[in-house]
């Protein structure tokens, strides 16, 4: 293998496909990267897979020779992101040896490797008509719902997101069995395959974050095209290929959980809401993160409270439009910080039936679909 490229490109893969690298390898080839050289399409290709999460990319190289090697991925792209930005890389590898030279303004350095041969075999296998999404919209749906799964490995479907596929568009949801979020997108799907079938996978949260940060990154407007098949899931996005193995076994029939209709409704600044949530938050993180929120429909106020033993106590009120009886109910705070937060409404409303049922946030004003679920912590009485 022999080529030249450039700093800032490799730099940038190599940061991109290390996501993918095992941090504790189960076999030694698993910490490195797998670069590919080829000459016939003037690429270099890197991969990181870590048996579970895969990541490769490609970048434009004057490939003199065609090749292929892996190389500790920590080591390699320390190295890179430390070379001169403005002189270009060259890196060599003579045929049968496992040990490659880069050169570059900054010095040479050499960099003992495994052969490529050792590599597992990127899950790259696709048949049939992809379902074709637009990146845009599939962003918006996992920055909607990728919080709200669960980080217990224990409940390992709820570690990733549902995404179902139908006739009325895209849907993600994301549970941890304390609060659910769902984003509904009509317009994210520009082709659905050939058969036209309803579609459901549960992804990993760690694959999506990383095909999230893929796509946010992303210029090109071109659909990206998700094939699905044999406990895995194939995504191409331009230059970029990201797999997952997919989650098994059936996930929550979360749409019952969604009260059908409510008794009381908050509607609430949702800035100003955010503002009085996270300064009572200060004192609710010294003791159990409750915040307690109290509707007065008379004075058109809602009051947020925490108490703090032996630490403090603080309140705040502000102007909302209650319907419905005066009510106090607790929460979270952190919970519902993380859904306020994955709003862009102006106005949000709150609408619960009794402080021991299960709550739901919603933007005002917006065709935004999106559903936030939370259930209420249950207030002790004296």
């Amino acid at each position: 293998m022999k080529l030249v490229c450039s700093q800032a490109e490799l730099n940038a893969s190599l940061q991109l496909v290390s996501r993918a690298v095992a941090t504790r390898p189960t076999h030694p080839v698993l910490a490195n990267v797998l670069l590919t050289a080829d000459a016939g399409t003037s690429r270099l290709s890197l991969t990181g897979f870590d048996l579970s999460l895969g990541i490769q990319t490609s970048l434009p190289a004057a490939v003199e020779t065609s090749g292929a090697i892996t190389l500790p991925s920590k080591m390699f792209g320390e190295i890179v992101a430390r070379l001169a930005t403005d002189s270009p890389i060259s890196l060599s590898c003579p045929e049968g040896e496992e040990q490659l030279e880069l050169t570059n303004l900054s010095g040479s350095y050499r960099m003992r490797g495994m052969p490529a041969d050792d590599y597992p075999d990127l899950p790259l296998a696709q048949s049939g008509t992809p379902i074709r999404f637009h990146a845009e919209a599939l962003v918006k749906g996992l920055r909607a719902t990728l919080f709200a799964s669960s980080p217990d490995e224990n409940k390992q479907l709820l570690t990733g997101v549902h995404l179902r596929l139908d006739g009325e568009g895209l849907e993600c949801a994301a549970t941890d069995g304390h609060r659910l979020a769902v984003q509904r997108l009509s317009h994210a799907v520009e082709a659905a395959g050939t058969d036209g079938e309803d579609f459901a996978v549960t992804v990993p949260a760690r694959s999506l974050r990383e095909l999230e940060r893929i796509l946010s990154g992303r210029s090109s407007k071109e659909p990206l095209s998700l094939f699905c098949e044999r406990g895995q899931v194939v995504v191409l996005s331009a230059d970029q290929v990201l797999t997952s193995r997919s989650l098994d076994g059936t996930y929550p029939n979360y749409r019952q959980l969604i009260p059908p209709s409510f008794q009381r409704r908050l509607v609430l600044d949702r800035r100003a809401f955010i503002a009085a949530l996270e300064r009572v938050a200060v004192l609710a993180d010294q003791h159990n993160n409750v915040v307690k929120i109290s509707a007065d429909p008379a004075a058109g106020t809602a009051t947020i409270r925490a108490d703090a033993q032996d630490v403090g106590s603080g309140s705040e009120s502000l102007a909302a439009t209650i319907e419905g009886e005066a009510i106090e109910i607790a929460f979270n705070v952190r919970y519902l910080l993380d859904g306020l937060k994955a709003m862009g409404s102006d106005q949000v409303v709150l609408q619960c039936n009794a402080p021991t049922t299960p709550a739901v946030l919603a933007p005002v004003g917006t065709d935004e679909a999106f559903t936030y679920l939370v259930m209420p912590v249950q207030i002790r009485t004296s």
